[in-house]
């Protein structure tokens, strides 16, 4: 049986696969209203055939810790109990289909109050739902982007105890893995790259001052995460900036990464899933099949701390490559399970691996 289908240990959980969905945005909760942030019948559709189609574990879309804390009013959040009894028929499914439920939580920061990709993704305003972001600095994401407000240390705080809030709803929610999302130049990754964050204070500077606002998450969702289930973390890699240090431009880097990597699972992080990018709207990326696997695989052998990769992963004889040379222990699949929520099946029969499959359509297996 090919590696891709092994199952995988994180603390006292057992994934019955390597093949993991990526969190990915759908924009399309209520934005206001008794129900805005709750997940409806789109999510429970959209996620429950990606568990029938045997993927191993999913994570839910980047759902904010808070009404501000979202990048378009059209995210799924869980900064109140409505929202986290609202997920119960959806993490009940998975669980009942063999897959373990997860959820990314996060915040944009500076990101923050744009439309949906479909309708452009621009900025929008109070007429149309939206609000001031906040940040580090106050620099705004690119040309068009409104100045976010520079949050106070008394309101980093606020943040801290607004993800262990949701890490708590999480759970009641149903779920059995949460992952928090310090990439893609949401807030965390804001606080980490000198790209982006120009303080002065205890939260700016050196590399333990840019860190510290990720660790006190980290260290807050631990705390009240049960301690038989694991905690993920993703990370940008890269803000594919130059790593030159003369440079005013120069962001976080890959030996930034490998080296918060050990501080990160000396703080209870299970797994990092390694991605890179979003950060510097102007960066250059070199895309291509697998192109961030290597980020990955560098982590897991200079630190220790198990990975997934993701990134142009669409085949499954390159996800099972991945796992059998060793550069990751899972892969996070994104757009091939957009467009094909069975993935992890075909990929079973290609690979000679095994799924289970609904008992409603065995007489198609």
């Amino acid at each position: 049986m090919s590696a891709l289908y092994e199952p995988f240990q994180l603390r006292s959980l057992t994934i019955p696969n390597r093949v993991w969905m990526s969190p990915m945005c759908q924009y399309s909760a209520e934005a206001s209203g008794p129900d805005a942030g709750a997940p409806g019948d789109w999510h429970f559709a959209h996620y429950g055939a990606r568990a029938a189609g045997g993927t191993g574990l999913i994570l839910v879309e980047a759902t904010a810790v808070s009404p501000e804390g979202r990048i378009s009013p059209g995210d799924l959040g869980l900064w109140n109990d409505r929202q986290a009894a609202a997920f119960r028929r959806i993490t009940s499914f998975l669980k009942g289909q063999g897959t373990v439920p997860g959820v990314q939580i996060a915040h944009a920061g500076r990101k923050a109050s744009t439309d949906a990709p479909w309708r452009g993704g621009a900025p929008v305003g109070s007429e149309a739902d939206g609000w001031q972001p906040v940040a580090p600095s106050p620099l705004p994401f690119d040309d068009g982007h409104p100045v976010p407000d520079e949050l106070t240390v008394e309101e980093i705080q606020r943040v801290v105890a607004d993800f262990a809030a949701a890490a708590r709803r999480a759970r009641d929610a149903g779920f059995e893995v949460v992952e928090v999302h310090g990439a893609h130049g949401y807030l965390i990754d804001q606080f980490l790259s000198p790209h982006t964050n120009h303080r002065t204070d205890a939260y700016g500077g050196s590399f333990e001052n840019r860190t510290r606002f990720a660790l006190e998450v980290v260290d807050a969702v631990r705390a009240v995460w049960p301690e038989e289930l694991p905690v993920l973390f993703r990370i940008s890699a890269t803000d594919w900036l130059t790593e030159n240090p003369n440079d005013e431009r120069e962001g976080w880097t890959v030996d930034d990464t490998v080296r918060f990597a050990a501080v990160l699972k000396a703080h209870g992080v299970d797994l990092l899933d390694v991605s890179t990018g979003g950060n510097a709207p102007k960066a250059r990326i070199p895309t291509g099949p697998g192109y961030q696997v290597p980020f990955a695989e560098r982590v897991r052998s200079e630190v220790g701390l198990p990975v997934g990769a993701v990134g142009q992963i669409t085949e499954a004889g390159q996800a099972a490559k991945i796992i059998e040379n060793g550069q990751a222990d899972a892969v996070l699949i994104g757009r091939e399970l957009l467009r094909n929520p069975y993935f992890a099946r075909h990929a079973a029969r290609e690979l000679g691996g095994e799924v289970s499959a609904p008992v409603q359509y065995h007489r198609a297996v």
